[in-house]
């Protein structure tokens, strides 16, 4: 019996290390799987090749890093600085004999699609052909193709063609019958952002900036498929009245919207006719992640650089997660990057790429002081992508130049704060409060809602009276007259001037240069161009920031972080460790908000 158990025990013990070994190798397989998958090897660019440039999926200013994206590939994005280095790279190499866009839906704005169509144009200029495909296109993807030699549909596809349009939902009466009412405080006639929560239609107002300026960009679009296709706007504008995206494909072919009608292997072999090879030789792809490791032709290594700084998201004061940059715009981050740019001798200027619909007036004032700052040792160049309004303007308008696409929404300079009530819900509930106090306004802000049980909190409980509500409204319009002057200041005018194209309103780019809220229409190598000439120099190399992280750095610092979230919530439990968190984002809660909604759809 004493054996016997010797041997259980042992047993027992063989498969305890066993199981020890086996999750310890998976763990190490899955890391080493993870880090294949997001590095970049060195990639043979082979004779006869065409760059294969997918337009789909999000499409944002820049890719950052995501080890796990491999896990899901619908969550990968496209860096657009990715996709205008491969057009670039391709136009001066001769293994590249062309460019084959196969399209389909982008999860971007026109302003981004902007500077693609436009590398595309320079790129014929070389004599290369660009050849469109798709299944199916919507608009954004089609106004890009229309910048190819030919585009092409499949014979039963779809092309989207409808115009521009914007629905926006209200939930106000929703709120009322949970027992939710919006306390807001604002500043600016065409400050919209808060009407989904206290109206239950679009204020006059409201639908006439976005009639304005959602016609301003269909137009843009307009003149450039007029342009490329040959069909003058008028009858653009007849077709897509006919919504033509339920129309036979062979009625697109009669239109000239579309120059013929193939299957995905016709158009290969179609490729393989442009590139001048036979129906049996092989067409390689170059994809634009392939096209990362291949050298720029004729590119000299300067050591005075222009640092493109992107910042992309809505801004905020900080955010935990690593995995989260590129997501959001953090003052905390972004003050220390501009501040080493600032004393980083090699870098002669910068251009600071922005695509941001605002966020924290308090985060925002944060990195226009560094941008300030930057601005007065060396030149710093703001170009716009899709957004640049509110606090996204606020953090351009210390530069020395701004530079837009004709489709970015910019402007939008107001403030407003907006705090639920949930008194009803409260009482409903059946929550009631005690405390004490020792003066007047001690318990402002002190009385909030949890949901025992289940860790869900941060609603104010009752509303703020009378006196507590001038209190934030002063405290909203000080923040509106901070904008107006630091807009005023940046832009050599009167805060009167500014005042009377801000009060929220949002504009185009197109819109903004005659008013003066920009200074040139263009994409980032505008931008590039311009900063050269400011700082005086001719020979420059580009770097890009912030610096990316490697795979490993990324995920020691965010295991790190899910660490510190388990202890805690060992140590706490669950539901107060989340409470906790709740109280500690209520704290830090900005409550002047410089923000606009998403409004430009289809």
């Amino acid at each position: 019996m004493k054996n016997f158990f010797k041997m259980t025990m042992a047993s027992c013990l063989g498969v305890f290390i066993a199981w020890i070994l086996v999750s310890f190798l998976s763990i190490l397989i899955f890391i080493g799987i993870a880090a294949s998958a997001g590095s970049s090897p060195v990639y043979n660019l082979q004779s006869n090749s065409v760059l294969k440039i997918d337009l789909s999926g999000k499409i944002s200013e820049r890719k950052y890093p995501n080890p796990f994206d491999f896990l899901n590939k619908s969550t990968e994005t496209t860096g657009l600085n990715d996709i205008l280095s491969a057009i670039k790279k391709a136009k001066d190499n001769d293994k590249i004999k062309g460019i084959y866009l196969n399209a389909s839906y982008i999860a971007t704005g026109y302003a981004t699609t902007e500077p693609i169509r436009k590398a595309l144009l320079d790129f014929k200029e070389s004599g290369k052909f660009v050849i469109a495909y798709a299944d199916n296109y919507l608009q954004r993807s089609y106004y890009v193709c229309t910048a190819a030699d030919e585009v092409f549909l499949n014979p039963q596809g779809v092309l989207d063609f409808r115009g521009l349009a914007t629905t926006i939902q209200f939930n106000k009466t929703i709120l009322e019958k949970w027992g939710i009412q919006m306390q807001v405080y604002k500043v600016g006639t065409y400050k919209s952002a808060v009407e989904p929560y206290i109206q239950n239609k679009m204020s006059d107002a409201n639908r006439e900036q976005v009639t304005v300026f959602l016609n301003d960009i269909w137009g843009t679009i307009l003149s450039g498929i007029s342009e490329s296709r040959g069909i003058s706007v008028e009858q653009l504008n007849k077709y897509a009245d006919e919504c033509l995206t339920f129309a036979d494909p062979q009625r697109l072919v009669n239109y000239k919207l579309i120059d013929g009608l193939k299957y995905a292997d016709e158009i290969e072999t179609y490729l393989k006719e442009k590139a001048g090879l036979t129906k049996d030789d092989k067409l390689n792809f170059a994809s634009v992640k392939d096209m990362e490791s291949v050298l720029e032709t004729g590119k000299k290594i300067s050591h005075d650089r222009i640092a493109v700084l992107y910042a992309q998201g809505e801004i905020i004061d900080d955010v935990v997660s690593e995995f989260y940059a590129g997501n959001y715009i953090t003052a905390q981050q972004y003050v220390k990057e501009l501040n080493k740019l600032k004393d980083n001798d090699n870098v002669k200027a910068v251009v600071f790429r922005v695509n941001s619909p605002g966020g924290s007036a308090y985060a925002s004032d944060q990195i226009w002081h560094a941008v300030k700052e930057l601005n007065a040792v060396k030149p710093v160049v703001v170009s716009m992508g899709d957004l640049a309004a509110s606090g996204g303007y606020y953090i351009s308008c210390a530069a020395r130049k701004i530079v837009a696409e004709p489709t970015t929404l910019t402007g939008s300079i107001g403030i407003f704060g907006l705090i639920p009530n949930g008194e009803q819900l409260a009482k409903r509930m059946g929550a009631t409060y005690d405390g004490v106090s020792t003066n007047k306004h001690a318990n402002f802000g002190d009385e909030m809602l949890s949901i025992p049980l289940l860790g869900i909190g941060l609603l104010p409980a009752r509303p703020f009276n009378a006196e507590e509500s001038a209190m934030i409204q002063a405290y909203v319009e000080r923040g509106y007259d901070t904008f107006l002057s630091r807009c005023a200041e940046g832009r050599g005018k009167t805060k009167a001037q500014i005042d009377s194209i801000g009060q929220g309103r949002v504009w185009t780019g197109n819109q903004a240069l005659k008013i003066g809220l920009v200074d040139e229409i263009g994409g980032i190598n505008t931008a590039l161009k311009s900063a050269a000439e400011l700082a005086d120099i001719t020979d420059y190399s580009i770097s890009e920031y912030p610096a990316k992280k490697d795979f490993f750095t990324t995920l020691l610092e965010e295991s790190a972080g899910t660490v510190h979230v388990k202890v805690s919530e060992t140590i706490l439990g669950k539901e107060l460790y989340e409470q906790k968190q709740l109280l500690n984002a209520w704290e830090h809660y900005d409550y002047r908000q410089a923000i606009m909604p998403k409004v430009v759809e289809n």
